[in-house]
């Protein structure tokens, strides 16, 4: 006679399978999810809508100055980005992505890494190399590709932004390049037993390329001190998060690589830098990977190369803005503490807007740097014989069509010596 063994009995009985932690069961069960059934991955929040703490939220520890340091870079930048965007339009530069509704996120990331941590972005963190004291001036000088422009002289598309000195890495345009270039980041921080770590920014639309799942593999299975930090902005250039993927976001996937992982309120600069923190001191300790999704809309144009009304409504980018703007919401918060008034708020914004229009006149005024350098800083050692050869090409071209050519006329006279430093002409 057949009788029907606990199930309790069954767990405990079966054991596990050989090199493998996972027990043997005799129910065949199908699952979707990283949390039990009927649940989702939680997203961690410190303030409300309306700035006020969630009931049981601990806030990080913060004092007014620091408060106001958080929310003066988080105005700084659309600061930024609306002049940007227009001089853009105007022609003046070539191309703009903004962090319209994102700005909790960028600089609540960026107060929480230390100055020395790597940083690999994707192109909307510009914040966080602004949290650094890389200043105004450098921003437009690398935009206009000015002889001022400390990130690549000239030679980079606006906003992609480099600084050696402020541990940030050049930005790549192709999409994650930079998640697996990270990892080995990391991996060299912890073979140099450094107490720095990587930090890796890149979008969920980027989490939908093959370096994403390359990048996560390498950091889990060599282990190396490297956060990386999703910016779920619900779109990737213009296909929403719901056509991207069917599973809840990107969180779902870091523990399929045994990576620590935390969703977080984007739009929430004291939750993102509470949870950036927590994540970046582990990483840190354990000397292993460490994933960050945080929750944000993107409420600007993708870049100036989009128009976002072709896809969205316009109404829902509006309700996005009033019900759940992120500088609102923290400036409740600061006014509710007695640290922020309408007085600062106006003198904030008069303040800001007079920095960057004055960076702004100086970097159109600027000349571009010497024509030669077109060639140089790109190989060690020797130069190659098609550098060489193409010098020359450019030389003979100018002599030729250099002062008789309007075009190009006109073009020269942008740059330093006019182009005088490859043809020797006095």
């Amino acid at each position: 006679m057949l009788t029907a063994i606990p199930r309790r009995a069954r767990a405990i009985h079966l054991g596990h399978l050989p090199n493998s932690h996972s027990p043997i069961v005799p129910t065949l069960s199908f699952f979707n999810s990283v949390t039990p059934p009927g649940q989702k991955i939680p997203t961690f929040r410190v303030l409300d809508g309306v700035g006020k703490p969630v009931d049981g939220a601990k806030l990080p520890d913060i004092d007014e100055p620091y408060a106001r340091k958080l929310y003066e870079h988080m105005q700084l930048l659309p600061t930024l980005d609306n002049v940007l965007y227009n001089i853009q339009r105007q022609g003046k530069i070539s191309f703009h992505m903004t962090s319209h509704g994102e700005e909790a996120t960028i600089i609540g990331s960026a107060a929480a890494l230390e100055p020395d941590d790597e940083v690999l972005g994707q192109y909307r963190e510009m914040g966080v190399l602004l949290w650094r004291g890389f200043g105004v001036n450098n921003v437009f000088a690398q935009c206009f590709g000015n002889h001022e422009d400390t990130s690549g002289k000239g030679r980079q598309m606006p906003v992609h932004f480099g600084s050696p000195a402020h541990h940030f890495h050049t930005i790549s345009s192709p999409l994650a390049t930079q998640i697996p270039q990270a990892a080995g980041v990391g991996y060299a921080l912890r073979r140099a037993r450094a107490r720095s770590i990587a930090a890796c920014f890149f979008g969920e639309g980027a989490a939908s390329e093959g370096d994403f799942h390359a990048g996560l593999l390498l950091a889990s299975t060599i282990p190396a001190p490297t956060l990386f930090i999703a910016r779920n902005n619900g779109f990737a250039i213009s296909t929403p998060s719901t056509e991207q993927f069917y599973g809840d976001g990107i969180a779902a996937r870091g523990p399929g690589y045994g990576i620590d992982t935390v969703r977080v309120d984007g739009n929430d600069v004291l939750a993102v830098l509470a949870a950036v923190r927590a994540a970046r001191k582990r990483t840190q300790e354990q000397g292993r990977a460490v994933l960050v999704e945080a929750m944000s809309y993107r409420v600007g144009h993708h870049s100036t190369s989009d128009d976002s009304f072709a896809y969205r409504q316009r109404a829902e980018v509006e309700d996005r803005k009033r019900i759940d703007n992120p500088l609102a919401r923290f400036r409740l918060f600061l006014e509710a503490q007695g640290w922020w008034s309408a007085d600062d708020e106006a003198a904030l914004k008069a303040r800001l807007t007079a920095e960057v229009m004055k960076a702004f006149r100086h970097a159109e005024a600027a000349p571009k740097g010497e024509l030669g350098e077109l060639f140089t800083d790109v190989y060690g050692g020797e130069e190659p014989w098609n550098i060489t050869e193409q010098r020359k090409e450019l030389t003979g071209l100018l002599k030729k069509y250099g002062d008789t050519w309007e075009p190009w006329r006109n073009e020269l006279a942008r740059f330093k010596n006019k182009g005088q430093d490859l043809t020797g002409d006095a």
